[in-house]
C-alpha cells in the first residue's frame, strides 16, 4: 500500500461516517456538554492508549481554546494524572483507576466522555457505571456497534469501521466539531 491508498482508504471511512446515524449523535452530546459546561459543572474525559491522548487534546481544546477566546471550561482528562494512574493501579486494579477519579470529580448533572475504538476499555465501562450512579450523562466515542460501552452510553457517537486507526481518524474529526460547537454556544 502507499500513502495514496492509505488516504483513499481514510476518506472512505469518513464518507461512510457522513450518512451513518451514530455519527448523528454529535448533536444531542454537544447540547449536553454545553448545558453542562454552561453552569461550571465537570466534563470528564478519559480513554486508554491513543484514546487517552485524545482525551488530553479534548480537555486541552476546552481548558485553554479551541477557536474562540472565552473562559476556562471545567473539563478534566482522567488519563493525564500519572500519580492516580500509576498509585491506583498498583494499589488497586487499573480497572477503577477511571472510576475511582469519577468518583471523585462527579456532580449531578455533569457529563462523561469515554473513548475506546471497540468500545470495550473495561476502566471506561467502569467509570460509566459509576458516572450514572451519581446522576451524570455518560456520552461514548467509539468505533462501529460501541461494544460494551454501548449499553452504558446515554449518547453513543460510534463510526462506522473496526480499524483502530481510521475510528481514530473520524474521532479526531468529530471531537474537534463537539469542541468547535461547545465553544461557539459558550462563546456567544
Amino acid at each position: 500500500m502507499d500513502v495514496l491508498e492509505y488516504l483513499a482508504r481514510s476518506e472512505e471511512v469518513l464518507a461512510a461516517s457522513r450518512n451513518y446515524a451514530g455519527v448523528r449523535n454529535c448533536e444531542p452530546a454537544i447540547e449536553t456538554i454545553a448545558a453542562a459546561l454552561a453552569v461550571d459543572l465537570p466534563l470528564l474525559v478519559c480513554g486508554n492508549g491513543g484514546s487517552a491522548s485524545d482525551a488530553m487534546h479534548i480537555t486541552g481544546e476546552l481548558v485553554g481554546r479551541f477557536l474562540k477566546e472565552r473562559r476556562a471550561l471545567n473539563c478534566i482528562c482522567l488519563s493525564s494524572n500519572p500519580s492516580v494512574l500509576t498509585a491506583w493501579s498498583n494499589d488497586y486494579s487499573y480497572e477503577t483507576v477511571f472510576s475511582r477519579q469519577t468518583e471523585a470529580y462527579a456532580k449531578r448533572g455533569g457529563v462523561i466522555l469515554g473513548i475506546s475504538t471497540s468500545g470495550n476499555s473495561g476502566n471506561v465501562v467502569e467509570a460509566f457505571k459509576v458516572a450514572r450512579a451519581h446522576g451524570m450523562t455518560t456520552i461514548g466515542l467509539t468505533g462501529e456497534g460501541g461494544g460494551k460501552m454501548a449499553e452504558w452510553s446515554d449518547i453513543l457517537i460510534d463510526v462506522p469501521s473496526r480499524s483502530t486507526p481510521f475510528i481514530q481518524q473520524v474521532h479526531i474529526c468529530l471531537y474537534h466539531y463537539i469542541c468547535e460547537m461547545v465553544e461557539a454556544k459558550l462563546a456567544a
